[in-house]
């Protein structure tokens, strides 16, 4: 199966419906086709990282000016496929000899495992020996077909986590968050996909292509073992940033391939693979690599590689909102390459109206165990620099202040809850979750006021920092009487209940950020109290 050529990647066409098609195929104008298919929302994300990386390989515009070409006027799929067909050779699946698609270029013995264990989230040797596999269940998946098999590794390898000694994490990280630009609804697949490919001018070194500087598997594997050497971004092409292979695994096809019905998909009476080979010690990405598609943190004093952001316990929310889209501390956060050229240069140009979207997805892993996948969109504005950079504090300081109004009402509910919190065990998440969800729908009303105000502006409006001043003291006392006073409580100590309860307002409207929050919102509650006064008066 050549990855290139044949039709493999699930989709959905406007008229249709879900068919089979090759990467050259999503630009046809019969039928267009709308959205990927996969089976799994890992795989999703996989597919969109995929089909990016082939046209940042294959198709990449030379500058600002053919992007925004074929952002007008997509290329036809007979010019897409003899683009793409010139990397045609690097992407054979099931090649019994030679170069295969993700897989090592010559792996002569290694220990052989179930096809499964290619899914992120399957129980390990450990788990199934000692009967661990509580929710995820062994043998659960035991056949895929060749389309989910390829979707599975090239998952794996995209966001290898730590597998052991010798297995190799990713090229970002264990567990890596990727952010995707999403135009607003009504756009075409083509469209989602070429907002997130950047011009040759943004990739240093571009036009030298050598195929094992890009595409590791079409040479012998760097070997990282005592007598190998790490991969850094000074011995690689910084393409290689969207085609990492870290696990050495070659799938087994065998001649007399079973036919029957995948475990993951809806394919039936196909060939299926069972099994893969694997041997540790494959290529260790290390220095400062950055994945244009990921946001990263910069270790200040510069003594550290950079750090991708990663999936958290609790998921993503607005407090994350900052960091992803209009990061851009070269010495702290700052937002994925891709986002920060749409919000700098590409929402202008192309004059989009409605509030794009980012896309952001991810495995929250603790070492070799993934505890969930996240899935979350967020709000991209078409600002100029001088809303950027307001907006930016603005919107830092909201998120400031109900950051530590969650850490306050978490510690208030433990201490509510028991007589002596600090030796209390267990995960108080949960609290912080609910708050931040109670919460985001408001946050993301003011954040649409405040992108629309001028550049030229300092302030907006104190109403706004009233509005949330509010939230700041009435969400949190909503859910701490929701889990405190409905929940069983150790001694039934009502008196030490009321008496943090009322800590809990103190607190909040005592920190630091709480005070900024009410400061802007003051010159509003001065304006009202003048003119209750001046009605008074005249009364």
């Amino acid at each position: 199966m050549n990855l290139i050529k044949d039709a493999w990647i699930p989709a959905i066409r406007a008229r249709g419906g879900r068919v089979m098609i090759a990467p050259w195929q999503i630009t046809e104008q019969e039928d267009p086709v709308t959205e990927l298919a996969a089976p799994r929302p890992d795989f999703q994300g996989a597919m969109y990282q995929f089909l990016i990386g082939l046209l940042q390989t294959g198709f990449a515009p030379k500058d600002q000016d053919e992007w925004l070409e074929y952002w007008n006027n997509p290329p036809t799929a007979e010019l897409l496929l003899a683009r793409l067909e010139t990397l045609a050779g690097a992407f054979e699946f099931d090649n019994f000899a030679g170069p295969a698609f993700m897989q090592d270029f010559s792996l002569p013995d290694g220990e052989t495992k179930g096809i499964a264990a290619l899914l992120i989230e399957a129980p390990g040797g450990k788990t199934v020996r000692e009967n661990l596999d509580h929710f995820v269940k062994r043998d659960t998946v035991r056949c895929i077909c060749k389309t989910c098999a390829t979707m599975a590794l090239f998952t794996l390898q995209i966001n290898a986590p730590s597998g052991g000694v010798g297995h190799r994490v990713g090229l970002r990280g264990g567990g890596p968050l990727t952010t995707l630009v999403m135009p607003p609804d009504g756009k075409t697949l083509w469209q989602m996909l070429w907002l997130n490919v950047l011009d040759q001018e943004d990739l240093p070194g571009y036009p030298e292509k050598s195929p094992t500087g890009v595409f590791p598997w079409m040479g012998p594997t760097r070997i990282s073992d005592k007598s190998g050497s790490d991969t850094t971004p000074e011995n690689s092409h910084p393409l290689q940033a969207y085609w990492g292979m870290p696990r050495r695994i070659r799938i087994a096809f065998p001649s007399d391939a079973a036919i029957g019905d995948c475990d993951l998909c809806p394919a039936r009476d196909v060939e299926l693979v069972g099994e893969y080979i694997t041997r540790n010690y494959g290529v260790n990405y290390t220095g400062a690599w950055v994945h244009p598609l990921t946001p990263y943190r910069f270790d200040p004093k510069k003594e550290k590689p950079p750090l991708s952001i990663k999936g958290q316990q609790g998921g993503l929310g607005y407090r994350h909102w900052l960091g992803l889209t209009l990061a851009d501390d070269e010495d702290g956060e700052r937002a994925a390459l891709v986002v920060r050229r749409y919000s700098e240069q590409r929402a202008r140009e192309l004059r989009i109206q409605r509030t794009a979207r980012l896309w952001c997805f991810g495995f929250d892993m603790d070492n070799m165990k993934a505890r969930c996948w996240y899935d979350h969109t967020f709000p991209l504005f078409n600002l100029n620099p001088e809303q950027r950079r307001k907006l930016f504090v603005w919107a830092g300081e909201l998120i400031t202040a109900a950051q530590d109004a969650s850490n306050i009402l978490r510690r208030q509910v433990k201490a509510a809850w028991f007589r002596r919190p600090e030796d209390a065990k267990g995960d108080m998440n949960t609290v912080s979750v609910d708050f931040w969800q109670r919460s985001e729908p408001i946050f993301y009303g003011l954040l649409e006021q405040l992108s629309t105000v001028p550049g030229e502006r300092d302030n907006p409006s104190p109403e706004l920092y009233a509005i949330w001043e509010n939230v700041l003291l009435s969400i949190p006392l909503q859910i701490f009487d929701a889990w405190v006073l409905d929940a069983p409580i150790e001694d039934m100590d009502m008196k030490r209940v009321v008496a943090e309860r009322d800590a809990l307002i103190r607190l909040i409207n005592g920190c630091k950020s709480m005070k900024t929050i009410k400061a802007k919102a003051l010159p509003e509650k001065e304006e009202t109290n003048g003119t209750k006064a001046e009605k008074s008066i005249s009364q």
